[in-house]
């Protein structure tokens, strides 16, 4: 470790090595690229990804230092495991990081172990657990278990979100003195919405088409409200021809825009009147923050950490899990009261700029930085170079 540094004091940027699979373009890695780039002038990131995706190319163009993994998969797979994981070892050791910081189930712990084992204080992101409410039994019996022992080699957890917090200490994954709570920041932008204009009103969507969000819940509340509307899905994922098929049995795909995944969102949530997020499980979204940045009054799950942005009836409507009627309500009641949606996407946008802002995400992931690289030594973990059998990454 070359650790002792304080970030706010050195002159020497400290070095970490942030750790994650995918680089779609999804709520955690938009997460990652906001922390990376916002924090570019106190801390030295090297990223190290399974596949480049929209991170890798974003990363690099912001003059990021990126490795990619490929052996770093989402999916289980014993021997490719084991290859990502003596990468991982073979970098850390190379590298000399002051800290580890993981994200995503896989990423967080593969980097976690290969942390502990080269003596490197981890930090792991949670954004949401694997064994969130609202799985299935089957998942949990394999990744409580998992995550527990994981949890026993990690020295900081940041949730982002109160809810999440709670969930990992019930399970016993993470002790409270562990988990610092640090909800999403999102950047200000310039586009705002006008809820209260304009007609047939817009509902916007924002999400990838796969579990755990529920699009088939919606298209079923859309096919019972009373209002017209016009839905701006944006997004895409492996459910997408199994919600066109449904919204044509619904007969609503006259009123359905199916517009992929876009570069251009904060200009569609200013053009839209409502924002929508149905799911069985949210950490905390960041499209929800978008939304509330634009103006928008939200419909959203009463999932994760949902709460802690949008408080029913001040700055949107909030509905049970799998509510179908009371889904169908609540998009009734705003498409059809203008003032209302002006009333709850100006508090939205109050709250936004009150709790939700980037630096304010920013400051308080260089606090739990601070805890471990300008503190004391890390508690887990031996503070011994890494193995001599990790020198090599078998092919």
């Amino acid at each position: 470790m070359r650790g002792g540094k304080d970030i706010v004091d050195s002159a020497t940027r400290p070095l970490v090595v942030l750790v994650i699979t995918r680089g779609e373009r999804g709520g955690a890695q938009v997460h990652v690229h906001d922390l990376v780039t916002g924090l570019s002038e106190n801390v030295d990131y090297h990223v190290v990804l399974g596949e480049d995706g929209f991170l890798g190319p974003a990363l690099r163009a912001a003059g990021v230092t990126v490795t990619l993994l490929p052996a770093l998969q989402r999916s289980i797979h014993p021997r490719t495991d084991r290859r990502a994981l003596l990468g991982l070892s073979r970098l850390l050791r190379e590298l000399k990081p002051d800290l580890v910081h993981t994200h995503s189930t896989k990423a967080g712990l593969l980097g976690r172990l290969a942390a502990w084992r080269c003596g490197v204080p981890v930090v792991h992101t949670a954004h949401a657990w694997s064994f969130s409410d609202g799985l299935s039994w089957k998942r949990k019996s394999w990744a409580i278990p998992v995550e527990a022992l994981a949890g026993r080699i990690t020295d900081r957890f940041i949730t982002v979100s109160e809810a999440d917090r709670e969930v990992g200490t019930r399970w016993r994954v993470a002790r409270w003195s562990q988990v610092r709570v640090v909800h999403n920041g999102v950047p200000d932008v310039v586009p705002r919405a006008s809820p209260g204009v304009g007609g047939p009103p817009v509902i916007a969507l924002v999400a990838r088409m796969a579990p755990p969000k529920d699009h088939a819940l919606m298209l079923s509340a859309l096919a019972a409200v009373q209002a017209p509307f016009l839905l701006r899905l944006i997004g895409d994922g492996p459910d997408r021809s199994a919600l066109e098929a449904q919204a044509r049995e619904l007969g609503i795909a006259d009123h359905i825009e199916w517009l992929g995944v876009r570069s251009d969102v904060p200009e569609l949530l200013a053009d839209a009147h409502i924002f929508a997020l149905v799911s069985r499980q949210e950490g905390f979204s960041l499209a929800i923050l978008e939304a509330m940045r634009a103006g928008l009054p939200v419909v959203a799950s009463d999932v994760g950490g949902v709460t802690e942005a949008v408080r029913d009836g001040h700055n949107g409507i909030v509905v049970p899990r799998g509510d179908l009627a009371g889904l169908t309500g609540a998009l009734d009641t705003l498409l059809a009261d203008p003032p209302l949606r002006v009333r709850l996407g100006q508090q939205g946008r109050a709250d936004f700029d009150a709790q939700f802002s980037l630096p304010r995400m920013l400051d308080a992931t260089l606090h739990v930085y601070r805890e471990l690289i300008g503190g004391p030594p890390a508690a887990a973990g031996p503070q011994t170079p890494c193995p001599p059998r990790f020198d090599e990454v078998p092919q």
